[in-house]
């Protein structure tokens, strides 16, 4: 049935990664058909407010899934060095088939447990989480791991869905899901479990104000969200901090 739903976020955020390795074949040709996705990756990119195309930088994308936050922020930043991490070893496997600079570096991990795997490297100049917080099993020690691979002073952009606070926004975020993109994915994928697991996550993760508080709990200061464009104004967002 349509509407609020009732599950077991923490079960299913744990097991995500997984629905993600069966997926990423045709992951990028499903977002490809969002209008406004890589514009809005750029977008939050770009509110990182780096100087110099990054030059001497180096940034952390956490949840880099098949590289295209990576390369939104590789196009922002063509200077920095990058290190780009995710759970889904298929995702990594799609993102390492492309074509990067010696600059670029993914690592597999997931981001609670990436401080091993990082070993040597950090802490980073600025770091990217896009779609990332909503899928962590337990939300606030994931973030305090991201806040401690920061250097101090440093930005981070959170690029998340979020329409608790709107009845508008989750009554378009629903239509939307149900009329194209849970269609499109069982269409493309012949199963749409993850295209459901997306609706019913956004519907049940944090309002702005619940999201900023994370952000301060954590450390980060100078929190704020800022909107992007398009039909997904009010539904997906960049939230800004430092450390």
């Amino acid at each position: 049935m349509r509407g609020a739903p009732r599950f077991d976020r923490a079960a299913a955020a744990a097991g995500v990664s997984s629905q993600f390795d069966q997926d990423a074949a045709s992951y990028d040709r499903l977002v490809g058909a969002n209008p406004g996705y890589h514009e809005h990756l750029r977008l939050s990119a770009r509110r990182l407010d780096l100087p110099d195309r990054g030059a001497g930088a180096v940034l952390l994308d956490v949840g880099c899934g098949t590289g295209l936050s990576t390369a939104a922020l590789l196009e922002t930043y063509p200077e920095a060095r990058i290190v780009a991490v995710d759970a889904s070893a298929e995702m990594l496997a799609k993102a390492r088939e492309k074509a990067w600079p010696d600059t670029v570096r993914f690592v597999h991990a997931r981001a609670e447990d990436m401080t091993a795997a990082l070993a040597g490297e950090g802490p980073f100049d600025g770091l990217l989480a896009a779609y990332l917080v909503r899928n962590l099993p337990d939300r606030d020690a994931g973030v305090a791991v991201l806040v401690d691979h920061l250097k101090p002073g440093a930005p981070i952009a959170v690029h998340e869905y979020s329409v608790a606070d709107s009845g508008y926004a989750r009554a378009v975020w629903t239509a939307v899901c149900w009329a194209v993109i849970i269609p499109l994915g069982r269409r493309v994928t012949g199963d749409a479990s993850l295209y459901r697991y997306l609706w019913r996550s956004v519907l049940a993760f944090d309002g702005l104000a619940r999201l900023e508080q994370r952000l301060r709990d954590a450390g980060l200061r100078e929190v704020h969200t800022r909107p992007v464009d398009g039909w997904q104004r009010g539904i997906v967002h960049t939230v800004l901090g430092r450390r």
